[in-house]
């Protein structure tokens, strides 16, 4: 069983064939660490033309590969996950263009994932793969290609980075690529400089070479007949100069079209009329053969043409020079009830971007995968609907085209998405694309960035994005690199480079090269343009919408977060939850208690979160002597009375304590049911409060500006005493200042305070009065 071996950032890399799946027309198994993935590669006759060359790569995840069992009903996978479907996007793009002109048999690769190590991630092992299995299989593939994963950390670039180094490191990108140029990048960063980002594309090149010299080694070992290519027609040649002369002085009316549409429908005619035209100078019975290869054949010559005006004329079809960005405009808050939205409008090209933020766990996506489970909170997805484009067509579930555009959007605004502690909202952008002609991911990045803004997401920075061109001639060595594609130039033009960033830098981008490569120079080049683009659409961007919005929309769940002693939880949750669901009910809040003492506190506006808050804060609070507290009378028994403070919180007062004088039975002061303020005296040997019954009540009405003494300083307020046994709360948002309540007073200090509210049971909620001149004290103690 051939098979071949090498290692790559310490590990143990190895291909072999013939062992496995041996039916396929190829198939290989690569191991890499811990490891496996099968690749086969099938190739079938067409039946009949599709009109394209119908490649398919599909990435099956196994979650036995993670040793996981499937979450859900079936306990089976399922469709495939956004992440398989990215990873076969991975696979395809290096290996399409690597296909001969005119080959047109069904070529099917599928990876199927054995065994899956996170420091050995499948993805660009799967690449290897069905490189190598092409390269075995009778399709004439003109590879090798091999991919590799760079991060930078601490200033040093990491080839095959482990798990954790992508995670906090600041660039995570996979380049593919020849035995002699790079083909494909795809990846995140960190607002990474550009002269880095073409360090690390150098750097990833070198290993690529191994990595093929690898896949000509195991070819040699496993000698394949290629298929040959049919032959072109013979009188292609002759039909396609004939169409050139017929449409080529004609050609440069296409420009002088308003707009995308308009110039598709003379493209059209003009094709229609040529092949008419070229078709009457043969014998009747071709004539219909013919006036089908010269419509096939007039894209040749138009893709001739535009690449002309672009190299000869410095002019593109819609009259741009190559730098030049096509007129921008940018609408925010146009959706009243939508917690924040941008309209952006580049020429043809227009995304509406929304964002919703919510607040609970169930508002999060939910992530059960071959090797990552858990919960993500920060969500982008793409929409890309027919009539965007003028078409008519069915809408269902999102394309690959779809995922992998919003993935590339995803990638471009993490590095500026604040941190849960910062910003403990879940969030989730769309992007409708309403109108497309090139770029529209790009444009996804620009309309979600002011989408969060308006919703009032704290990002750290603005992020533009922009998809660079590039037409050359491999014979003269000439080239242009185009500012802002529209399709037309992606379908004729070398390369699809889509770059986003920030001021600072890059933080996302894709690149594919349709032929030949990308030398480190005109990357730079290329990355140096798109700088100069992004800067520009970030001037028009900052105009817009200088920074995020201050407040949130009304629409937007209210959110307060605290953390209280994680011992202190079960008294927030109660017996059975009867304690949570009360604070719920009268709050109209939701609540959920991490494990660590978190407390989110979601409501639909402030004064019910702030009531849950403060009814926590109180369930928490530490019991220390001195302090009072409202309660009911639970329990008789012969030394005394049980009396319930808090939800399972209790304690007993003496005998001795319900009265100055003595006491001969306890039920002649109290008796169940009585609702009875008392005063924490000390703790028994449990730690359980004792208390004292506070016999007198004092006569204290809201409005009252009364004097008092500190008894406690807390990191949410101060209380004080403002009448023997009598004691209320400051809260810190009504010290009248932003200064921690630590700084403000301590224990003992007088302060001069206004009762602002009595609640039903009893507890005092004051305000800290700072006084500017005489006042007069309205309470009698």
């Amino acid at each position: 069983m051939p098979e071949v071996q090498t290692e790559v950032g310490g590990k143990i890399v190895k291909l072999e064939t013939g062992g496995l799946a041996r039916q396929a027309s190829a198939a290989v198994l690569v191991t890499w660490g811990d490891t496996k993935v099968l690749v086969t590669v099938v190739c079938q006759p067409l039946t009949q033309d599709p009109g394209y060359f119908p490649l398919r790569v599909d990435f099956e995840e196994r979650f036995y590969a993670g040793g996981k069992i499937p979450g859900g009903f079936f306990k089976r996978e399922g469709k495939p996950s956004d992440e398989a479907i990215l990873a076969a996007r991975l696979i395809d793009r290096p290996i399409r263009p690597l296909f001969p002109k005119g080959y047109k048999e069904e070529v099917h690769v599928v990876a199927t994932v054995l065994s899956a190590e996170k420091d050995a991630p499948p993805d660009v092992a799967g690449l290897l793969g069905a490189s190598a299995a092409l390269m075995l299989s009778p399709a004439p593939f003109s590879g090798p290609v091999a991919g590799v994963r760079v991060g930078l950390k601490d200033g040093q670039f990491l080839l095959h980075p482990s798990d954790h180094d992508r995670e906090t490191g600041l660039m995570d990108i996979v380049v593919a690529g020849t035995k002699h140029t790079v083909t494909m990048v795809e990846g995140l960063m960190k607002e990474v400089d550009e002269e880095d980002v073409v360090r690390a594309i150098s750097l990833a090149h070198e290993e690529i070479q191994k990595l093929v010299a690898l896949q000509e080694e195991l070819a040699r070992l496993v000698p394949v007949a290629k298929k040959e290519v049919p032959p072109p027609d013979p009188r292609e040649a002759e039909v396609r100069e004939k169409v050139k002369a017929h449409v080529w002085e004609k050609l440069h009316e296409l420009k002088r079209a308003p707009g995308k549409k308009a110039r598709d429908e003379m493209a059209e005619a003009l094709a229609e009329e040529a092949a008419e035209s070229v078709a009457q100078t043969y014998p009747e019975e071709e004539r219909e053969k013919v006036k089908a290869l010269a419509k096939a054949l007039f894209d040749e010559v138009y893709r001739e043409y535009v690449r002309w005006s672009i190299l000869e004329l410095g002019e593109r079809m819609d009259g741009r020079r190559p730098e030049e960005i096509r007129p921008i405009s940018i609408q925010v808050g146009l959706l009243p009830r939508v917690h924040g939205s941008a309209l952006f409008t580049r020429g043809e090209t227009q995304s509406l971007g929304t964002c919703t933020l919510g607040a609970t766990r169930k508002d999060a996506q939910i992530i059960d995968l071959m090797m990552e489970e858990g919960l993500k909170r920060f969500m982008f997805h793409y929409n890309f609907p027919p009539f965007c484009t003028g078409e008519a067509g069915r809408i269902g579930a999102p394309s690959r085209r779809e995922i992998g555009h919003g993935k590339l959007a995803e990638n471009a605004l993490l590095a500026v998405i604040p941190s849960e502690e910062e910003f403990p909202y879940i969030i989730r952008v769309v992007s409708e694309i309403l109108e497309s002609n090139g770029s529209s991911s790009m444009a996804s990045v620009c309309s979600g960035c002011l989408a969060m803004m308006d919703a009032g997401v704290p990002l750290k920075a603005h992020v533009a994005g922009v998809a660079m061109g590039l037409v050359s001639d491999p014979s003269t060595g000439r080239y242009r690199i185009l500012t802002d594609i529209i399709g037309l130039e992606d379908h004729f033009g070398d390369m699809d480079f889509k770059v986003a960033g920030t001021r600072k830098g890059v933080t996302a981008f894709q690149l594919d090269v349709k032929t030949g490569g990308l030398t480190p120079e005109l990357m730079r080049e290329a990355l140096a343009q798109a700088r100069a683009a992004r800067m520009h659409i970030l001037d028009l961007m900052e105009k817009a919408l200088p920074k995020p919005r201050s407040t949130l929309s009304p629409y937007a769940p209210y959110l307060d977060v605290i953390k209280i002693n994680p011992e202190k939880i079960g008294l927030v949750i109660g017996p059975g939850g009867r304690t949570i669901r009360k604070i719920q009910d009268e709050t109209k809040t939701q609540i959920e208690i991490e494990d660590d003492g978190t407390v989110k506190i979601v409501g639909e506006g402030a004064a019910g979160v702030q009531k849950a808050k403060e009814m926590i804060q109180e369930l928490t609070e530490e019991i220390e002597v001195g302090m009072t507290f409202r309660g009911r009378v639970t329990r008789i028994v012969p030394f005394g009375a049980i009396v319930e403070i808090r939800p399972g919180v209790d304690g007993l007062i003496h005998i001795s304590n319900l009265a100055e004088g003595h006491v001969r039975k306890v039920e002649d002061v109290v008796k169940v049911g009585d609702e009875v303020t008392v005063e924490v005296v000390g703790t028994d040997e449990l730690g359980r409060p004792r208390f004292k019954l506070i016999q007198e009540k004092p006569t204290l009405k809201v409005g009252d500006i009364v004097p008092g003494r500190v008894t406690n300083v807390v990191d949410y307020g101060i209380f004080v005493e403002i009448a023997p046994g009598v004691r209320g709360l400051v809260h810190r948002s009504r010290l009248g200042t932003n200064e921690e309540p630590a700084k403000v007073a301590k224990k003992g200090d007088k302060m001069l305070v206004e009762i602002v509210e009595i609640d039903e049971e009893g507890r005092y909620k004051l305000r800290r009065v700072v006084p500017k001149g005489p006042i007069r004290v309205d309470s009698k103690q």
